[in-house]
């Protein structure tokens, strides 16, 4: 089959988008990549991984720079406000893009004010139990919710954060009263789990895979629709009796508005190749989360459809951040 002249085109396009990002030397220099959490949570897990490939390839330093607070506001301003040379760049996460402007007053548009990349990776919650918590399943904690109202707890890592989010959908779809008490950060959160001063939380999969797997935390499901291939053995929200339950978090990279099209075009490559690299898909799969690779208009799709299904669920449901 012959190329089409649009094909061929096409094909020019990007050369020529090459050829400018290759002459313009960069990165020139170090590149930040701002994360809005905490060492140690999901989203600098990730992209800790995928800095050290993005070094190696394109021959500068990537550097993680963790600025947390704010449930990931602060960064994200951050980010939207540097210099759009694409020396500075966000790991966006689905609680930035999409669910933080139903819940704050931002000072950032996530459409307007960024330039999507590539999506990095999604994963679902795992809704753990403190070990102490005498129940198999979810149906048997909806059951122990509603035989006790009010009494059993629910960590966070924040308020207006996506496990804070996860777990009141849980307590309106489930019909269930359950306190929430906000963190700031998971990890606090889970020690608290641990100790066995909460009861459950919703928490990313990779922030408590390694506890779940010593047995220090009791998983009772994950918030996907399909199971995750990571833990195939455990049940998910829905199929465990809270029909059409689903949370899925995810991030990816993301530069300020107005970065050359040459720049956006050189990350996504780099990006793309090393999620594709077998050893890397072998790291995210351990850890529970899926490599995405999404083209910047895949991204741009993924964050408009997201922050469309948060507002609806944060308006029906009367959630706050609060």
């Amino acid at each position: 089959m012959r190329p089409t002249r649009g094909l061929l085109l096409g094909l020019l396009a990007l050369a020529v988008v090459g050829h400018a990002a290759a002459q313009s030397g960069y990165p020139q220099r170090p590149v930040r990549v701002v994360v809005g959490f905490p060492s140690g949570s999901a989203p600098d897990i990730v992209a800790r991984l995928l800095v050290l490939r993005l070094s190696d390839a394109m021959e500068k330093p990537f550097l993680v720079e963790n600025v947390a607070g704010a449930a990931g506001n602060i960064a994200a301003e951050r980010v939207a406000k540097s210099s759009p040379d694409g020396h500075a760049l966000g790991f966006a996460t689905v609680a930035q893009m999409s669910i933080n402007p139903s819940l704050y007053k931002v000072s950032f548009d996530p459409l307007r004010d960024f330039a999507p990349i590539s999506q990095v990776y999604a994963s679902p919650n795992i809704l753990v139990v403190e070990n102490g918590l005498k129940v198999n399943g979810v149906r048997e904690l909806v059951a122990l919710a509603k035989s006790q109202p009010g009494t059993l707890t629910f960590a966070s890592a924040g308020s207006g954060s996506t496990p804070h989010l996860a777990a009141e959908m849980f307590k309106s779809m489930a019909g269930v009263d359950i306190r929430h008490i906000p963190y700031s950060g998971g990890a606090a959160a889970i020690q608290d789990m641990l100790g066995g001063r909460v009861t459950m939380m919703f928490t990313p999969i990779p922030v408590v895979l390694p506890l779940v797997r010593e047995g220090r935390l009791h998983a009772l499901a994950t918030t996907s629709l399909k199971r995750a291939p990571t833990i195939p053995e455990l049940p998910t929200v829905d199929e465990s009796g809270v029909k059409g339950f689903e949370v899925t978090n995810w991030g990816g990279v993301v530069a300020p508005a107005g970065a050359a099209a040459a720049i956006i075009r050189k990350l996504h490559l780099e990006i793309v190749k090393a999620l594709a690299l077998a050893d890397m898909r072998e790291k995210f799969a351990g850890l529970g989360v899926v490599a995405i690779g999404s083209s910047p208009d895949e991204f741009a799709a993924t964050m408009r459809a997201e922050s469309d299904h948060w507002a609806k669920v944060i308006r029906e449901a009367k959630i706050s951040a609060d």
